[in-house]
């Protein structure tokens, strides 16, 4: 009789290690991969990000938003030259290099509109480059190599009873959903600013016609500054990877503390994801972006 519930018992411990070891793979496996994934996303220009999607919004601004910038332009520049009529005693004291000015701003303004999209794509093709020439500085590595742990972890998990084994099982299972879900935030952070840049993309020409007057002007030189800030968030991202990587590589899963070094991955992970959801907000910040 003794002899069965040894057996049940060995089978029990044996059906709760392969649980957790699993849980374990799985968890630091979605982890690495995610992480992975962070620093080539960062590192594309819109059109590289989806090649067909960035058709689409560079169709959709030059045939819809172009022409009503264009109308911006034509209401800006009348207003302009309706003041100067004005402003110069209704012509009588006027100068005809104010005329030709502006001719010129119209010219200008003209081109801008109508080259918006290039000079979007230059803005985050100098992105790219700032996040490029980081990756060569900053150890953006965070995998966390599980495989070579996995066999101290269960000659440690074979010495325990099978209430700890239980508990341990369960400790994984909510720590490996866990890190599911925050493996799918940091998608969705990364795929969000993709999806920011698009919109800000698509109606490009419409803040660009006010650079056309100077009142007007602050909302053009604000739109930049929100360009900008998107280019530059992709370099905090990896900022914020290299130093989630440093924090990483120190866990050690074998010949420690086995609930402290999971629940530090988890909060390093949790801060990882919150650090990502607020680098949009810090990049303008810095550039003072509204």
């Amino acid at each position: 009789m003794d002899f069965i519930i040894d057996a049940i018992n060995e089978w029990i411990k044996s059906f709760l290690i392969e649980a957790i070891t699993g849980n374990l793979s799985n968890m630091f496996a979605d982890v690495n991969t995610k992480v992975a994934t962070i620093a080539g996303e960062v590192g594309k220009t819109p059109e590289q990000w989806n090649s067909g999607v960035f058709s689409m919004i560079n169709s959709l601004s030059q045939s819809v938003i172009v022409p009503i910038a264009g109308l911006v332009i034509a209401a800006i520049l009348s207003y302009e030259l309706i003041h100067m009529i004005v402003e110069k005693n209704n012509m009588h004291d006027f100068d005809t290099f104010i005329f030709f000015k502006w001719i010129i701003k119209a010219g200008i303004a003209a081109y801008v509109v109508s080259h918006t999209f290039d000079f979007i794509v230059a803005i985050f093709e100098v992105a790219q480059t700032m996040v490029q020439q980081s990756a060569g500085v900053i150890d953006a590595n965070a995998s966390i190599d599980i495989s070579s742990a996995l066999a101290s972890i269960t000659t440690e998990l074979e010495a325990k009873g099978l209430g700890e084994l239980f508990a341990l099982m369960l400790e994984t299972w909510v720590v490996s959903f866990a890190m599911t879900v925050m493996g799918a935030c940091i998608t969705i952070i990364l795929f969000g600013r993709m999806i920011e840049i698009y919109i800000y993309a698509s109606v490009g020409p419409l803040p660009f016609a006010t650079f056309a007057n100077h009142e007007w002007g602050n909302i053009g030189t604000n739109y930049v500054r929100g360009l900008a800030a998107l280019g530059l968030q992709g370099f905090l991202i990896m900022v914020i990877t290299g130093i989630y990587a440093v924090l990483v590589n120190t866990l050690s899963l074998s010949g420690g503390d086995l609930h402290g070094a999971i629940w530090s991955c988890v909060a390093y992970t949790a801060l990882l994801c919150f650090s990502l959801f607020k680098s949009g907000g810090v990049a303008k910040s810095i550039l003072n972006a509204h």
